[in-house]
């Protein structure tokens, strides 16, 4: 017998099988999606076995040295999802297969293991014989208390003494067992009974077809239940011996999501996301392939997960950008989803309150059903937004927090109410100038400034992670003119501690985040109101439910309004209204203060007015008199080295290669700088293609991926339906 194998290097020249032979006492034992160990030049690396055939080939082969791993393997969907990917992605087929597998089951040589034991001691002869020896020994009391123990179940090793329990055991009477044990503790959850279903809840449930594949799209404003409609259909999934994939944008989501499945399914749950540690991850990924759980909750990555038998496939806040991936294999979630709702014949739900346009126009084509919940599940009216005009608040000395919010925060917290501020930029201040010479701290490595960051007194790069401490004078001229300029994060909250010297405020950002547990316990403590403010970034924006939170502020609404991007409108739509969202989410009415530089600006305005269906239609309008998604497709070629030179002549070369072959109606723009040119010192060139179709595209995107394989001079970056460019 032969196996086809590729092995782990993920280099296009190597992005095929090798044959090998498969010694005689493994014919039994090997199996198509193995990890294998197999000599490889002069060396032995890592492959997977993809085909395994009894022709023998032409020319003299080597031969498998070992199966790595004999009960876990890639099953036939993995291998067939893993294609998919390098089909979309244009990345190797290794790549792809690395991709799907947690860190502890990378195709490369792990000699650490994650398995995690607990060891018991358990009764080696029946309880007779036990009794018996208890009788005639009762003298000897820590051997009769361990046996007294046994009698009523296993007994942790730890919790007995050892001298005696090695006695027990060379007399026969006890042995050793061990349990493997799981890192991730779920035993907080208190199970509940289903909620009753509202009569657009039940409209919605009764709409989604089992057993069959389609996309729906769930069209539900903040706080209508949405969660609530995947729950009843993941019970009919459960009844029909069927599981489920729940897709969330952001870990901090998983920490309230993941909480109400553990209390409506109990242990039939695995969470899987990037902020478990290797083994957590290894263990529930071991959970789910061995089917002891019938429903995965987790971000992006846990759409590859091998949960057998799959009934539906939910797609929670699908308009987030956080589905795709920006590292090679630019891969998007969605189309994965599709794939494997495809693949199991089931339905895939895309839900938010502020879908994506490319999913609402296909939704309005009947390419996706739409499914609308157009009020809260409470009764309770969407909150109140009110829009503040900064350009007058400055005229009066307000600065940062105009004179409204600053009164609405005083009023709940005197209320004993909650208040959610958010801004999109974390740090102290966003760069540092000096008044007298004009010197601004930037990153030597990339082309930007560096962001302030006070609580470690230093300047970072949040592109390189490149630090430096910050001086009291300018580096160059030596004067005490430094000015700090934007505002962060860190600087809001200091401000806010001298506005509210009694309140007591908490900030969640990436740099409040980084430990282990960090969002879970902001979140939770915000939720048992040990907190009067929480002040965040992007990752407060969307899903959290707080039911204490009656006001919502938007310190500054342009900051995304006004970035260089054709879905600048729809990600500051999107951002505002699902922020606005977390206000009056219970019995309390809900306010929002967006604060603007731009009052009159057509999108905020549509944000006030809580109405997605006009902003669809009037950005629509823009997007289809600028040939922009959903009306055409864009691919972005990104063309990456060291030296300018290099990069910018590659660039051209690539633009003269493209231009005669594809179809004339194909639109090539560039090459242009990358809006970000230099990162850790590496220059970024872009190409854009929008195009309609084009079904030579993928073809000669191929061609010149294969011209640069050895190149070490060049790296390309191609990434289909780009979240920015």
């Amino acid at each position: 017998m032969y196996a086809k194998i590729i092995i782990e290097y993920p280099i296009k020249t190597l992005d095929k099988c090798f044959t090998y032979l498969v010694p005689p006492d493994m014919v039994n034992d090997i199996k198509v999606g193995q990890k294998v160990l197999v000599p490889f030049g002069k060396g032995i690396v890592f492959g997977i076995v993809l085909e395994l055939t009894n022709d023998t080939p032409e020319f003299e082969t080597k031969t498998v040295l070992r199966i790595d791993n004999k009960d876990i393997y890639l099953n036939e969907e993995q291998l067939e999802l893993g294609k998919y990917l390098q089909e979309k992605t244009l990345c190797t087929l290794i790549t792809a297969y690395q991709t799907m597998l947690p860190s502890a089951l990378k195709i490369k040589d792990q000699r650490k293991s994650y398995d995690k034991y607990e060891t018991f001691y358990t009764l080696n002869k029946s309880s007779v014989e036990v009794d018996k020896y208890i009788r005639e020994n009762e003298r000897r009391a820590k051997q009769v208390a361990i046996l007294n123990m046994l009698l009523k179940g296993d007994v942790l090793k730890k919790e007995v003494n050892s001298s005696s329990s090695k006695t027990l055991e060379k007399l026969g009477l006890i042995k050793e067992v061990k349990v493997k044990k799981y890192r991730l503790n779920q035993a907080n959850y208190h199970l509940r009974e289903e909620l009753k279903l509202t009569k657009e809840q039940e409209e919605a449930y009764q709409k989604v077809e089992l057993n069959k594949f389609c996309t729906y799209l769930l069209q539900g404003v903040t706080g209508s239940g949405k969660t609530e409609v995947y729950m009843h259909l993941i019970s009919d999934v459960i009844k029909n011996k069927q599981t489920a994939i729940v897709l969330v944008p952001e870990i901090s989501l998983t920490t309230q999501t993941v909480k109400r499945f553990y209390d409506r399914f109990g242990a039939d749950v695995a969470v899987f996301h990037s902020g478990l540690t290797p083994g957590e991850k290894y263990d529930e990924y071991l959970k789910i392939y061995q089917g002891k759980v019938k429903i995965v909750v987790g971000t992006r990555s846990s759409i590859f997960v091998p949960l057998k038998n799959l009934g539906i496939i939910i797609i929670d806040e699908e308009h987030s950008d956080t589905y795709r991936q920006d590292a090679n294999p630019r891969y998007y979630a969605k189309d994965m989803a599709l794939f494997r709702a495809k693949y199991h014949n089931c339905p895939l739900l895309l839900a938010s309150a502020t879908p994506c346009l490319e999913s609402r126009a296909r939704a309005d084509k009947g390419v996706y059903k739409l499914l609308k919940l157009t009020k809260r599940a409470n009764n309770m009216l969407l909150p109140e937004i009110s829009l503040v005009d900064m350009a007058e608040e400055l005229k009066h000395g307000n600065y940062l927090f105009s004179k409204v919010l600053k009164d609405k925060i005083a009023q709940r917290l005197e209320n004993n109410e909650q208040t959610i501020l958010f801004l999109n930029r974390r740090g102290f201040s966003t760069f540092i100038t000096c008044a007298s010479c004009g010197y601004t701290y930037k990153c030597p490595n990339c082309d930007i400034t560096l962001t302030y960051h006070k609580t470690s007194n230093n300047l970072r790069c949040h592109y390189c992670g490149y630090t430096v401490k910050k001086d009291d004078v300018c580096p160059k001229c030596h004067e005490n003119s430094l000015n700090y300029l934007g505002v962060g994060t860190q600087k809001v909250e200091q401000m806010l501690n001298e506005l509210y010297k009694t309140a007591r405020i908490i900030r969640m950002d990436q740099d409040t985040t980084t430990k282990k547990g960090s969002y879970q316990k902001i979140i939770d403590d915000f939720a048992d109101n040990k907190y009067d403010i929480l002040l965040g970034t992007q990752m407060i924006s969307k899903g959290l439910d707080f039911k204490n939170v009656t006001l919502v502020g938007i310190i500054n609404a342009d900051t995304s309004l006004n970035l260089p991007d054709f879905r600048a409108n729809e990600k500051t739509f999107s951002l505002l209204y699902q922020t606005a969202g977390r206000a009056g989410r219970d019995k309390k009415k809900g306010e929002v203060i967006i604060q603007t530089f731009n009052p009159d600006n057509k999108v905020l305005n549509l944000v006030k007015e809580n109405d997605y269906d006009k902003f669809y239609l009037y950005e629509m309008n823009i997007r289809h008199k600028l040939k922009y998604p959903p009306y055409t497709y864009i691919c972005l070629i990104v063309i990456k080295g060291a030296s300018y030179d290099d990069v910018a002549k590659e660039a051209q070369n690539i633009k003269r290669y493209l231009m005669p072959k594809l179809d004339n109606k194909t639109i090539i723009y560039g090459p242009t700088p990358a809006s970000v040119f230099r990162v850790n010192n590496i220059y970024h060139f872009q190409i854009t293609i929008k195009y309609t179709f084009d079904d030579k595209l993928s073809m000669v995107l191929k061609e010149i991926e294969n011209m640069y394989p050895t190149n070490k001079k060049i790296e390309l970056d191609i990434t289909f339906n780009p979240a920015r460019f």
